[in-house]
């Protein structure tokens, strides 16, 4: 798999249609070059909105909170970092817990 720096932005501000957001997220990555081919396809950016607070949304996109950022070291990481205090909504897991139960995934953390 190629390398790749992952990270996470917490924003703050009042309510935020979940759509919208997303939109203004994929005009940010066409702006940056990403073309949309195939799913999982290599991409220049990609911007995913991991959760909106205590947010549950299955459809339509972006289905929230992320349907598989509780499997990823590469997102829980710089989440933890963040939002050490967010539980998922659906799982009832800490952000904390989340991460000790994906141990063994290839992930090297560099330091701003």
């Amino acid at each position: 798999m190629p390398k790749y720096v992952n990270g996470v932005a917490h924003l703050a501000g009042g309510p935020v249609d979940p759509a919208e957001l997303l939109a203004h997220l994929m005009a940010i990555e066409a702006t940056a070059g990403r073309v949309r081919t195939v799913r999982n396809a290599p991409r220049v950016l990609d911007l995913d909105i991991i959760a909106i607070g205590d947010m549950v949304r299955p459809e339509p996109d972006p289905i929230l909170p992320h349907p598989r950022a509780h499997e990823r070291a590469f997102v829980l990481t710089p989440l933890a970092e963040v939002a050490p205090e967010w539980v998922h909504p659906e799982l009832g897991r800490s952000v904390g817990e989340l991460l000790g139960a994906v141990g063994g995934q290839d992930l090297q953390v560099i330091d701003p």
